[in-house]
This record gives structure tokens, C-alpha cells and sequence, in this order.
């Protein structure tokens, strides 16, 4: 088994309805349970269906059972698809070494749209992400998954680029197992093709700082 840096491993992916939060932290949870790790995932669900809030706790033993949910504070890794999502569970879960890698690409909820809201100032919220956190990575993982043909596979670039942090207990080798017990065919090959380029983006961004 390999060696964790952190026992509990606490992770927060979040994001809106939709955008395939759920999927990430069933295969994330899969991967590290295939390790010979004990997982324990919580997800939340806002207004899910009409694009809330959707947070899932991935907790990750070598030896113990954990309960579902994630002190506040105490997050090790955020994984988020939209950055305001991003933010939000920042102010609660991030600390001092948490490392943060999302999608900078807003996805306006319905008030903005309609004009009764405003969405916050795009570099002020990248601010106060980078503030909160011991580092903040940018991953356009909505931008690769369209090229590659499928712009709800996201989630997948994200896993991608998750895996090449440091600290993390996996390699790229052993999500991309999982990816093809899970997909087939052309979907499996888009779905890697996308995870390949998500760990290309973290390598860009200096992933193993």
C-alpha cells in the first residue's frame, strides 16, 4: 500500500448540478479503495437539479473508519468545477496547507442571468481563493473536455490534474485504471484523452510545486 502524507486524507470536490461532481468522487473513491485504502464519501446536494450546490467529502485511511463528513478547516485538497463554488467551500474547509485546483470558468445561476444578481469580480475571487489556501491552481477543464469532444467529461481533466499534486497517494496510472473499468469504447477513449490533458494543464501550471 502506498504511504499517505495525511491519515485521515480529507478532500472536497464541489461544484453545481450537473457538472458530474458525483461521478468524480465515485471514481476518486474507487481508485483509492483499489489502493488498499478505507474510503468513506458524504455528498450534499443544494438545488441539484436546477443548478445548486453539490459537495462531496472523499475521507481516505490507511487504518481507519472515518465518518463522512470533513471538519471545518481541515480540508487537505479542493477539487472545484466552478469557481464561486470554489470560494464558498473554501471559507469552510480550507486551511493553512490546502491545496486548491478548479475551474476558472463561471457558470452564471439563474439571478445573474436574469439581472436581479451580480456574480462577484472574476479577480477578486481568484484573490481570495489564492489567500485562503497554501496554493491555487487554474485547470480550464471545461475548455479540454469540449475540445475533446464532450464538455460534461470536466470532471475527468480535473481528476487528471488531481493526480499529479503533490501529496496526493496515486499516480495517473491508477485513476486511468479505474477510467476503463468504468467506460468503453470511444467513451473510454475520449474520457482518457481528457484525463491525459487534464495532467498536461497541471504540468503546465507547475503541478509539482
Amino acid at each position: 500500500m502506498k504511504e499517505l502524507k495525511y491519515d485521515p486524507l480529507n478532500i472536497v470536490i464541489c461544484g453545481i448540478g450537473g457538472q458530474g461532481n458525483v461521478l468524480a468522487s465515485e471514481v476518486l473513491g474507487s481508485t483509492m479503495n483499489d489502493l488498499g485504502f478505507r474510503v468513506s464519501i458524504g455528498e450534499t446536494y443544494g438545488a441539484s437539479q436546477r443548478g445548486g450546490s453539490v459537495m462531496s467529502h472523499v475521507r481516505v485511511s490507511a487504518s481507519y473508519e472515518l465518518g463522512v463528513l470533513i471538519p471545518e478547516g481541515e480540508a487537505h485538497f479542493i477539487i472545484g468545477f466552478e469557481p464561486l463554488e470554489t470560494l464558498r467551500i473554501a471559507r469552510h474547509y480550507a486551511g493553512p496547507e490546502t491545496r486548491v485546483i478548479y475551474d476558472p470558468r463561471p457558470v452564471y445561476p439563474q439571478g445573474v442571468l436574469r439581472g436581479a444578481q451580480v456574480y462577484p469580480d472574476m479577480d477578486a475571487l481568484r484573490a481570495e481563493i489564492r489567500s485562503l489556501s497554501a496554493s491555487a491552481r487554474e485547470i480550464p477543464a471545461a475548455d479540454i473536455a469540449l475540445r475533446c469532444g464532450d464538455a460534461r467529461a470536466a470532471n475527468i481533466a480535473l481528476l487528471g490534474a488531481f493526480s499529479r499534486l503533490p501529496g496526493t497517494p496515486l499516480d495517473s496510472g491508477d485513476l486511468s485504471a479505474v477510467l476503463s473499468q468504468r467506460f468503453r469504447g470511444a467513451v473510454l477513449e475520449m474520457n482518457e484523452k481528457v484525463f491525459a490533458q487534464g495532467c498536461e494543464a497541471m504540468d503546465a501550471e507547475g503541478g509539482a510545486q
